[in-house]
């Protein structure tokens, strides 16, 4: 190894200071890094034996510090050595001593051991921590084009990487677990069976796994630990090779885009996994700190944290701030991505402590010609004091619905007084997000997400169990809004088995017709369990996998769920582009676009809306009074549709309305039976008995 001073005799060009990280042309590399408080900075370059050949980079454009490399070649491991003052009291870390990620790193290899020099001032971590590594940009994109589907035609399938892959039986076992792994035919196939138009894929940014869950045995399942905002997962690669990891995850692109699948991309730019004044320094906090993350103001060796992970990015820096935007379009141009959701995003709209909805972050994506053309989705909420901001994003955003989640549990739980908001969440949620010009595709519609319960664990538990996790069951949320039918966990009984996958196909029929964005959490539709676990972050074991032998066992109910997410993609009465006006149609004598019924099959009032126990209602969707237009300014006209909800715990009679809403009604889909099909037609204030807690769809036939 080369002492610190020493310079290799290769031959070093000035380069240049953009584009940022390590960029090769076909003949050599350009290495680029920010810092504003370095005193001198070098690349290293590590051989396949641990050595190392420092670099000085000479050239220092705006604090931003360069050099050309004609003899690198994809391959070549590399990291940063960061010469300047290290005092955390004011909040400074600079510790040449570290090998430091590059914070535009493309592609990693190796992984942090844990070892003391991490976390050691003077101890040089070579060895212990990860290495860059200089990609070959170029691959054949082919005829690759961006499905650009609308959101009112889009239905997201969240998904891990992993978990999805690992123990589907047509997936080879070298390709479980891996971007390979989704590309493979069974598993796409699987998607566009169910109507899934875009997989929503947990954090593939290059993360690592804290400390404190290796030494449990555990693992950072989940993800949301990133290390590398350029960089895919290496772990997730069938291909080991150094930077293989680039070329895999593209080709997975293209494989889901050529069968109409877009790649939307859980991004975590709140923080990073540095964590706290007591974690490792691997990367941006020796690079820059005080640029990089948010300090407490009182005490700059302590870390603002909105986040409950120890950090917070400092997005009020323009480096901070670049080094998001660049990160967004590399993962668009470079590698084909169709859009994003950014986890825990108010924590990007907080400019001094409070969130502003107008920050500096947001107007740069609502100018940026590349960012803003694809789909960006706001988790709305982070930890800190009003945090909570569901339905405050700006214009170009859509939004995890927390409030849809939280009312559609309710009402099928039968919780007092959600009847009305019940309505506003199924019609696309315009108290939310009318007001600032958007329309019902900005609510991202879920019932479960990869936080919380699976939704076999919604309808069978009524309390978290999370002792697999080490943590004595205190983490995770403790107010989950779920039911378990009577029974804690598995039973043979056999009207609470009956009840859940009721329950179960009511809640998967309400999020497929509802206005809005449909979101499906990976393994519902066949009924998979954490057996009580609503925090499975740490648990990268069959516990969170898909277990697909379940797609045999639970047949009906992935059936049921082709079948409702099938009648959503068939009929756009089902996900208008517009919201609901109810006024009536000139043409018409039926009241207008949607109608409020009470299961009598008469008008709603406004004592109906505001009984606290009322559980049932019948809602008729016209679509012969569709306003808005094709996409060629073409009327569009579809069937009208009754859709009656009963939430009691009992069986109601319902009484369909008058001819004047149509004279004959047949099932469209009945979450009383297994698959959803009934072959039952009805005449004009026919009266039908509902199971209880059950939904039926009917379609007017004449």
């Amino acid at each position: 190894m080369v002492q610190p001073d020493d310079v290799a005799p290769l031959g070093v060009w000035p380069g240049t200071p953009y584009p940022l990280g390590a960029t090769y042309d076909g003949a050599g590399t350009n290495f680029s890094v920010f810092s504003e408080v370095a005193e001198r900075v070098e690349v290293c370059l590590i051989d396949d034996g641990g050595g190392e050949t420092r670099i000085p980079l000479e050239e220092v454009d705006t604090y931003v510090w360069h050099a050309y490399v004609p003899t690198v070649a994809p391959g070549q491991h590399y990291g940063f050595r960061v010469h300047g003052p290290f005092d955390p009291s004011r909040g400074l870390r600079c510790d040449a001593s570290k090998l430091l990620l590059d914070p535009y790193g493309k592609a990693f290899a190796g992984e942090f051991d844990g070892h003391s020099s991490l976390h050691t001032h003077g101890q040089d971590s070579l060895g212990h921590t990860m290495t860059g590594v200089v990609i070959n940009p170029f691959f054949d994109w082919a005829d690759d084009r961006a499905p650009t589907r609308p959101y009112h035609e889009t239905v997201i399938y969240e998904a891990h990487v992993k978990g999805m892959t690992m123990t589907h039986p047509a997936v080879p076992a070298q390709l479980r677990g891996t971007y390979a792994g989704i590309a493979h035919p069974a598993v796409v196939d699987h998607l566009k069976s169910l109507g899934v138009t875009a997989i929503e894929l947990m954090p593939v940014h290059q993360f690592i796994h804290d400390r404190m869950l290796l030494d449990r045995g555990l693992r950072n399942y989940w993800g949301y630990n990133s290390v590398g905002y350029l960089a895919p997962h290496h772990e997730y690669a069938a291909d080991q090779r150094p930077g293989a990891a680039v070329t895999e995850f593209k080709a997975m692109v293209r494989a889901l885009h050529a069968e109409g699948i877009e790649v939307i991309l859980d991004v975590v730019y709140n923080h990073t996994g540095e964590g706290n004044h007591l974690g490792p320094t691997i990367g941006l906090r020796g690079i820059d700190n005080a640029a990089y993350y948010r300090l407490m103001e009182d005490d700059p060796s302590h870390y603002m944290d909105y986040t409950g992970t120890g950090n917070s990015l400092n997005v009020r820096h323009p480096h901070t701030l670049q080094l998001i935007m660049d990160s967004l379009r590399y993962w668009i141009l470079d590698m084909h991505v169709d859009g994003f959701r950014f986890d825990l995003a108010a924590t990007l709209a907080r400019e001094l402590h409070d969130v502003d909805r107008l920050s500096t972050f947001f107007d740069l994506v609502q100018q940026d010609p590349v960012v803003s053309q694809v789909k960006l989705i706001a988790e709305p909420w982070d930890v800190g004091e009003g945090g909570y901001q569901v339905g405050n994003f700006p214009g170009l955003w859509t939004e995890w619905n927390g409030k849809y989640r939280d009312t559609v549990r309710d009402y099928w739980r039968g919780e007092p007084a959600t009847l009305g908001e019940f309505a506003s969440r199924l019609t696309g949620s315009s108290d939310l997000y009318e007001a600032t010009g958007r329309r019902p595709s900005a609510s991202i519609n879920f019932v479960t997400a990869h936080d919380g319960f699976t939704l076999r664990d919604l309808v069978s538990y009524n309390e978290k169990h999370n002792e697999a996790n080490g943590e004595g069951n205190r983490d995770g949320e403790s107010h989950n809004r779920s039911w378990n039918c009577g029974v804690e966990g598995p039973t043979d009984d056999p009207e609470v088995s009956a009840l859940r996958e009721r329950q179960s196909r009511n809640l998967i029929a309400t999020l497929a017709l509802s206005q809005g964005t449909p979101m499906l959490l990976h393994g519902d539709e066949m009924g998979r369990t954490q057996h009580g676990n609503n925090n499975a972050y740490c648990q990268d074991s069959p516990l969170s996998w898909m277990d697909w032998t379940l797609a045999q066992k639970n047949s009906d109910l992935l059936e049921f769920t082709r079948a409702a997410i099938a009648l959503r993609a068939e009929h756009p009465v089902f996900r208008r582009r517009r919201f609901f006006d109810g006024r009536p149609t000139p043409d018409h004598d039926h009241p207008g676009d949607i109608a409020w019924l009470t299961p009598a099959g008469e008008e709603m009032t406004a004592a109906d809306w505001d009984s606290g126990f009322g559980r049932s209602l019948t809602v008729f969707l016209n679509g012969a009074a569709i306003k808005e237009p094709g996409p060629r300014g073409e009327r569009i006209t579809d069937d009208s549709f009754l859709l009656c909800f009963n939430a009691h715990d009992a069986p109601i009679e319902f009484t369909l309305p008058g001819a004047e809403f149509g004279e004959q009604w047949s099932v469209a889909l009945d979450c009383s039976t297994p698959t959803g099909a009934s072959e039952a037609e009805y005449p004009a204030a026919a009266r039908v008995e509902l199971t209880a807690r059950c939904l039926l769809v009917l379609r007017r036939t004449a």
